[in-house]
C-alpha cells in the first residue's frame, strides 16, 4: 500500500517553507520514524518522519523547491521487506555514466579536470545532490592531483600549476537567512530606531553568582546561575513600570500588553533565532535559567517550535558571549525595543570620592521613537542599572 508523505500543517504566521535536506532516496528502505527530509520555514527547520515501515517510493519535490501547508512530497511503499518500486531501482542502477557525470559536475568543474588529467570518478562532490564545483577539482591544487596521479606526475602536475588562485563559492541563502534579511532591512526602513546607552556596575550580582552558583544548582537541576536571569527579572519590573517600552505599533493603534513575553536572542549555524519566555513575571531567577538553557539546547539541535519563537513583547540580545563591547542592536518587529547586553571588562570607576576598578558592562537600548520618548527610554535603561548594581531591588521589586 502506497502513503503519502505531506509537509506539517504550518501556523498562521508561516506561507510556506523549502526542502532543506532528504534524508532518504527513492528506493531506499525506512522504518517507522526515520528522518526522511527537512524543511526550512523562515522561522524554523521542520522534520518530518515515515510514518511506517517501508520503501521510499518516490519524492515530488526536489532540495530548494518550495513547500506549502500539508503539500504532498513524497510516497512510501508499506511493508517489512520491500522488494518492489524494482522500476526505481532499475533506473538507479542502469543510469548511463556519462549521463550522470554530466549532470554531477558543473562545466567549470569539467573543463579544470580535463586540464588537470584528472578523473571525476574518482571526486566525491560537495554541491548541491554531489555535484562536483571547480573548488572540488582544484582542491587547493594538491589533493586531487596526488590522489588521482601517480607521485611524479603530480610533482610535475603541482609545478606548472598557477599560484595564487582566487576561489570564490556562490550558495542561495537559506530561508531562514533570507528572512532575517528582509525583516532587518523592513526594521531600517519602517521604524524610527534610535538607541540609548549606559553602564552597568556587575560585581554585586558577580559576587552572588560566585558565593551562590553551586548551591544554586543543586537546588534547581538543570539551572545554571548566570546573568541572564537577572536581566530578564529587571526587564520585566521595569516593562511594568513603563507601558509604552513593553507595546507595540498596529497600523495606527498602539497594543499595550498587560503581561511580559520577553524573547532571548540565540545564534545557531543557521542564523539568528528568538525563542520567548512567556509571562515573565511569574517566573523565578531558576524558571528563567532552566527555561533558556532548555530553549539553547533545542535551538543547537534545530528542535525549537514555531510556536516557541513566536510572539514576545520585549527582546534580550546578548553580544557580550561573542566579545561584542558595544553595538545598536536592532528591533524585532512589531516589538518597540530590545536590550543588548555587551561583555564585563573591568574599568576605573569614581565612587565616594574615590577610583576603584569594577567589572562593566555596556547596555543599550534600541527603541522605536515613533512610540517611546527619548525620557522613557532613558528611564526604562537606569531601572535596569540600578536593578543590576543593587540586585536586593529585583527581589523587593522596588
Amino acid at each position: 500500500m502506497s502513503i503519502e508523505i505531506k509537509a506539517p500543517t504550518f501556523p498562521e504566521s508561516v506561507q510556506e517553507g523549502s526542502i532543506a535536506t532528504w534524508h532518504k532516496k527513492p528506493g531506499e528502505t525506512v522504518a517507522r520514524d526515520d528522518l526522511l527530509v527537512d524543511i526550512e520555514t523562515d522561522k524554523v527547520v521542520l522534520e518530518v518522519v515515515a510514518p511506517a515501515d517501508g520503501t521510499l517510493e518516490k519524492t515530488h519535490k526536489e532540495e530548494g523547491e518550495t513547500v506549502l501547508s500539508n503539500e504532498v512530497i513524497a510516497s512510501i511503499i508499506e511493508g517489512k521487506v520491500i522488494d518492489t518500486a524494482p522500476e526505481i531501482q532499475e533506473k538507479i542502477e542502469n543510469k548511463p555514466i556519462a549521463q550522470e557525470e554530466e549532470k554531477i559536475a558543473s562545466p567549470s568543474a569539467r573543463k579544470l579536470a580535463s586540464e588537470k588529467g584528472v578523473d571525476l570518478k574518482n571526486i566525491s562532490g560537495s554541491g548541491k545532490d554531489g555535484r562536483i564545483t571547480k573548488e572540488d577539482v582544484s582542491d587547493d591544487g594538491v589533493n586531487v592531483v596526488n590522489k588521482n596521479k601517480s607521485p611524479a606526475l603530480a610533482e610535475t602536475q603541482i609545478d606548472s600549476m598557477p599560484t595564487g588562485e582566487r576561489i570564490e563559492k556562490r550558495v542561495p541563502m537559506t530561508r531562514m537567512r533570507s528572512r532575517i534579511a528582509d525583516r532587518l532591512l523592513e526594521v531600517t526602513q519602517t521604524t524610527a530606531m534610535l538607541t540609548t546607552f549606559n553602564e552597568v556596575d556587575m560585581h554585586r550580582v558577580m559576587n552572588l553568582r560566585t558565593e551562590f552558583k553551586e548551591d544554586f544548582s543543586n537546588i534547581h537541576p538543570g539551572a545554571r546561575l548566570g546573568f541572564m536571569g537577572f536581566f530578564v527579572r529587571a526587564a520585566t519590573e521595569a516593562l511594568k513600570r513603563f507601558p509604552s517600552v513593553n507595546a507595540s505599533i498596529d497600523g495606527t493603534d498602539v497594543v499595550y500588553h498587560a503581561y511580559q513575553d520577553i524573547g532571548v536572542a540565540v545564534s545557531t549555524d543557521k542564523g539568528l533565532v528568538v525563542p520567548v519566555l512567556r509571562n515573565t513575571d511569574n517566573m523565578s531567577i531558576a524558571d528563567v535559567e532552566r527555561t533558556i538553557a532548555e530553549f539553547g539546547a533545542k535551538a543547537r539541535d534545530g528542535k525549537l517550535t514555531i510556536e516557541e519563537m513566536t510572539g514576545g513583547t520585549f527582546t534580550i540580545t546578548n553580544g557580550g558571549v561573542f566579545g561584542s563591547l558595544l553595538s545598536t542592536p536592532i528591533l524585532n518587529p512589531p516589538q518597540a525595543a530590545i536590550l543588548g547586553m555587551h561583555s564585563i571588562k573591568e574599568r576605573p570607576i569614581a565612587e565616594n570620592g574615590s577610583v576603584l576598578i569594577r567589572p562593566m558592562m555596556n547596555l543599550a537600548l534600541s527603541y522605536d521613537h515613533r512610540l517611546i520618548d527619548g525620557r522613557e527610554a532613558v528611564s526604562f535603561l537606569v531601572s535596569i542599572k540600578e536593578m543590576i548594581e543593587n540586585p536586593a531591588k529585583i527581589l523587593l521589586e522596588i
